[in-house]
């Protein structure tokens, strides 16, 4: 089996320029994608290919294959699957929570799909058997429309329900979630400039900066 990364770096997560300028931003999706290639490479999946609009993004020293594509997430994955001819899992670039124990868990299913669900309605990863079979439609409630793709090709699926594999790094509250049950390159970088601050309501983060009333 395969994985596929959807990946971009140039001017990268603009929901974060509160907190991070643009080179920061680009800095944090880089040690991202290393954090998920980590996890997929620790769950033995040794074919990795990362499917970007431009090459300059793509750190050289990640033993991955490297895809150019033409801009647009659906039209490049759609295409991709087209010319792949083994169980694969599409898996977004900011995931740094998802472990390997996740992957293995994933693709231990006997379903034809699993779906992991994101936040907001969104879909995190995809586990395919049969590539060629699948369409995808990513934006808007994305988890609704891969589920009933699934369900009108008359294939079995399986809902894979996970916490950690629900968090991706979008906003700045999300951040948060990285302090408190990251432990890859992503949180070191997220350490280094954010504290998760205590309060009435939720945690929240802080710069560094602010001293007082920190975990």
């Amino acid at each position: 089996m395969r994985a596929v990364i959807p990946y971009k770096k140039e001017n990268a997560k603009s929901r974060l320029s509160p907190v991070l300028s643009q080179n920061e931003r680009e800095e944090f999706v880089e040690l991202m994608l290393r954090d998920v290639v980590s996890s997929l490479s620790s769950a033995g999946i040794t074919e990795i290919d990362i499917l970007t609009t431009s090459s300059e993004g793509v750190p050289e020293d990640l033993d991955v294959n490297l895809i150019v594509a033409d801009p647009g997430l659906n039209v490049s994955i759609n295409s991709y699957l087209q010319n792949v001819d083994e169980p694969t899992m599409i898996i977004m670039a900011d995931l740094p929570l998802v472990r390997s124990s996740h992957i293995k868990k994933i693709v231990s299913y006997p379903e034809d799909i699993v779906i992991v669900p994101g936040k907001g309605g969104g879909t995190n990863i995809l586990f395919i058997r049969q590539p060629k079979d699948f369409t995808v439609k990513y934006h808007g409630c994305s988890f609704i429309s891969h589920y009933e793709i699934t369900e009108d090709l008359g294939k079995s699926i399986r809902v894979f329900d996970s916490f950690l594999a629900s968090i991706d790094i979008d906003e700045p509250h999300d951040i948060v979630e990285l302090l408190l049950y990251g432990n890859g390159l992503s949180k070191e970088y997220a350490e280094k400039r954010f504290c998760a601050e205590t309060g009435k309501g939720r945690v929240k983060i802080s710069p560094l900066s602010k001293l007082s009333g920190f975990i």
